[in-house]
């Protein structure tokens, strides 16, 4: 099975301290993901003055009243910022990347060369946006919480039209509710989408706990995103629907192990498996003592362990035919 794709999505978990962003790196690192996530915006281009917060902003910073824009404001990362978290991710050996929420931030991002651009689910909608990131010639990784199909759709034909290679596009699926409730997850969707537009696929995952990308995986996921935060108790609007640092680590090497599970689909006896053949399998033996010349019969003939004799599958044929040898109880036939 080809290496699952794992983004540790930090988003906005830094707070707006460069300190908690190291640290955060730190933790990525030290999970074995690939890619640490950040976000990238300009809060005055990304929202208006007027936009209120989602519900689960407002439960999860404690403050109903203050405004998206302010919030953001607060959780913006400079251009030093960036600079001092790409080199700090080189010398943890961990890729760095960050979703831009505005052009101008798409223009930064490319600027800095990074290696695959993410479009985020409130942005699947945004035509100049997905104009702009279709004509940058690099990876798309696109999430889809809150889109149908026909809107999935849209979006890719933005992308190709805009000079996106339809082969450098994976889709994400996605809910964007924060924490996702296990009932509205629909994880067969992302089989859907494979079906329906044949690209890669994902899934970018916002429920509790580490189960359910580790399914997406099984179910031919390629790249699995999920938030992180150092601790669920912190201030901010995605720190409880986030990891903590174990379990990240217990997702990467959950993901890891069914890689290696999924194997390479034909049924055949595993190399591990070969030697205890013959003491789990049975063999034709004497049920009880049996004189040379004596017919096998299925009362002097029974089937044990171990299974180095002949196949219990061979009893039609072994019934009826005369013993050429003297046995005692239990030997091999």
């Amino acid at each position: 099975m080809k290496k699952t794709l794992i983004i540790a999505e930090a988003g906005v978990n830094h707070n707006g301290d460069i300190k908690l962003a190291k640290k955060l790196v730190d933790a990525a690192a030290d999970a074995g993901v690939d890619y640490v996530k950040f976000q990238t915006f300009n809060s005055k281009k990304l929202v208006s003055k007027n936009a209120k917060k989602a519900t689960y902003q407002k439960e999860n910073t404690n403050n109903a009243e203050e405004s998206q824009l302010r919030m953001l404001q607060k959780l913006e990362m400079s251009k030093e910022m960036h600079l001092e978290l790409i080199a700090y991710c080189k010398t943890k050996n961990i890729k760095f990347l960050s979703t831009g929420f505005d052009l101008d931030s798409i223009d930064f991002l490319y600027e800095l060369n990074i290696d695959l651009f993410k479009i985020p689910s409130g942005e699947i909608t945004n035509l100049p946006y997905l104009k702009k990131i279709g004509s940058l010639g690099k990876p798309i990784v696109v999430s889809t919480g809150m889109a149908d199909i026909l809107e999935i759709e849209d979006a890719l034909r933005v992308l190709i039209a805009s000079g996106a290679s339809y082969d450098n596009i994976t889709i994400l699926h996605c809910n964007t509710e924060y924490p996702t409730p296990m009932k509205d997850v629909n994880l067969l969707a992302m089989n859907t989408i494979h079906e329906k537009f044949n690209v890669p696929i994902g899934y970018s995952d916002h429920t509790l706990g580490i189960e359910i990308p580790i399914a997406a995986v099984t179910l031919g996921a390629t790249v699995i995103e999920k938030h992180f935060t150092l601790d669920k108790t912190m201030q901010g609007p995605d720190h409880k629907a986030s990891l903590e640092p174990h379990e990240l680590k217990a997702m990467v090497t959950a993901i890891r192990n069914i890689e290696l599970a999924m194997g390479h689909g034909k049924k055949e006896p595993s190399e591990s498996e070969k030697k205890n053949k013959n003491i789990a399998r049975k063999s034709i033996v004497a049920n009880k003592f049996i004189q040379e010349g004596d017919v096998f019969t299925e009362e002097n003939i029974t089937v044990k362990r171990p299974g180095n004799g002949i196949s219990p599958m061979q009893w039609d044929n072994i019934i009826g035919t005369k013993a050429t040898k003297t046995y005692n109880e239990d030997d091999l036939i």
